[in-house]
């Protein structure tokens, strides 16, 4: 304790990181503040009442939880960050299958910028698609017959101004992120997330004070449960920050009279090298047949096959653990190319001590991976699916959020990444950080 007091003293000493911590804070708070600002033409009282009995455990309030209560509020940063997101999948997807995309991935910081300008301009066309579909649930949304939206706003000019409004806040809120990846610390996209995750655990834990104070749970089944997510929240660590060193020996060459080569470095290959991009793609499918049938309400047969879908329900849970096993190797295949390192280091002289250089190397990296990549996959797809066994113990569908799936992931992985770059700024100027050793300074 005494140790990471010192820490946070040292963290101040430094002017440049103390200046970055303080700037990230206040952007930050400039984001959850615009989050409670609801949109123009809106009863904020009826919307409320509206909203008042809705779970989380469905694709709005999923998207809710990201934007940290935002669309619940209906609030000019509804949207939050997530069209960005999105782009940002689309273009990396892209980037593996069309030619253009692969060249502009290769030509260094030009091809970046220019990939960093048509994530944007995709941005722009999902956001205001997206505040498109808020406009027409928010005008659906009524109160014993008293809609949100009153007769006398709706219309075109209303629904212009939401998708303009809406669309701007999330060009906004990108904007804000790249000012904390660039003048803050963390990454700010990230951060972004984090914080609107972060804000909704307090009406996690109050719903939980609830049910202890309704006499419905007792206090040593909440120890339980809390003990519980302590356990699940380092099994994410280990694994997210795991990884499997492969050896590298670069061969002697000899140029007059110096030396070059003759070292052994390592390649290391994450356990968890898709992230947590797998839950979000397998997440982002496995909402649609629910969303699609939702707008058949009347029809009987159609309202049996959603049970299925049901958040729930065990066929749920067992397809999507699949697709997410399945998007584990699909995105790994795209963000780690074997053929590429073994290429690589064969330009350069190194070679796999036992392993031909060339495609016997690309093959031997490639079966590693496929045989770490596997277990990964299987926690991925444990985590994902826990928060709905969580729910059916009697935990409160806000709280079940944080004992896995997206959410946990993020936190995690944003929290990590964050104190690592803390902690090379307290390295450079010679002082100690959170850890003397283990896997935080390792990584570093």
């Amino acid at each position: 304790m005494a140790k990471i007091t010192e820490t946070f003293r040292n963290i101040f000493k430094i002017h440049e990181l103390r200046q970055r911590i303080i700037y990230t804070l206040a952007l930050l708070i400039i984001v959850r503040l615009v989050a409670h600002v609801t949109l123009p033409g809106i009863d904020a009282a009826l919307l409320s009442e509206s909203t008042r009995n809705q779970t989380s455990d469905n694709l709005f309030g999923l998207y809710d939880l990201f934007v940290g209560g935002a669309f619940h509020n209906a609030a000019i940063f509804a949207l939050g960050i997530m069209p960005y997101i999105s782009s940002s999948i689309i273009i990396q997807l892209l980037g593996a299958v069309i030619p253009y995309f692969q060249k502009l991935q290769q030509e260094g910081e030009d091809g970046r910028k220019k990939i960093t300008q048509l994530t944007r301009y995709g941005t722009v066309l999902i956001a205001a698609l997206q505040a498109w579909g808020v406009t027409i649930k928010l005008i659906a949304t009524n109160v014993q017959g008293v809609p949100v939206v009153p007769m006398g706003v709706q219309g075109f000019s209303w629904t212009l101004s939401t998708v303009l409004i809406l669309t701007s806040g999330t060009i906004f809120m990108m904007w804000l992120g790249e000012q904390i990846t660039d003048k803050g610390i963390g990454n700010g996209i990230s951060l972004i997330i984090f914080i609107g995750i972060i804000d909704r655990f307090p009406f996690a834990l109050l719903d939980e004070y609830q049910l202890i104070n309704q006499g419905t749970r007792s206090i040593i089944i909440e120890i339980i449960i809390f003990a519980l997510m302590i356990l699940i929240i380092a099994g994410v660590v280990l694994v997210t920050q795991g990884t499997r060193r492969i050896p590298v020996q670069y061969a002697k060459r000899v140029v007059g009279r110096k030396v070059y080569g003759g070292v052994t470095q390592y390649i290391p290959l994450r356990v968890n090298t898709a992230g947590v991009m797998p839950i979000i793609f397998a997440q982002s499918i496995m909402f649609i047949p629910s969303t699609v049938l939702s707008f058949f309400p009347n029809n009987e047969v159609l309202q049996n096959v959603s049970r299925y879908f049901a958040y729930n329900s065990p066929v749920y849970s067992v397809m999507y653990a699949v697709m997410i096993i399945f998007f584990t190797y699909f995105y790994t295949a795209i963000a780690f190319n074997p053929k590429d390192v073994a290429d690589s280091m064969k330009k350069q002289g190194g070679f796999i001590p036992g392993i031909r250089p060339g495609k016997q190397t690309s093959e031997f990296i490639d079966n590693i991976l496929t045989k770490i990549t596997l277990p990964g996959s299987f926690f991925l797809a444990i985590i994902a699916i826990l928060p709905a066994f969580v729910s059916n113990w009697g935990v409160s569908s806000r709280f079940s959020q944080f004992f896995g799936g997206t959410s946990l992931l993020i936190v995690v992985g944003v929290a990590l990444d964050t104190l690592q770059q803390i902690e090379s700024h307290l390295l450079m100027r010679h002082y100690d950080g959170f850890m003397k050793s283990g896997k935080l300074k390792a990584r570093r």
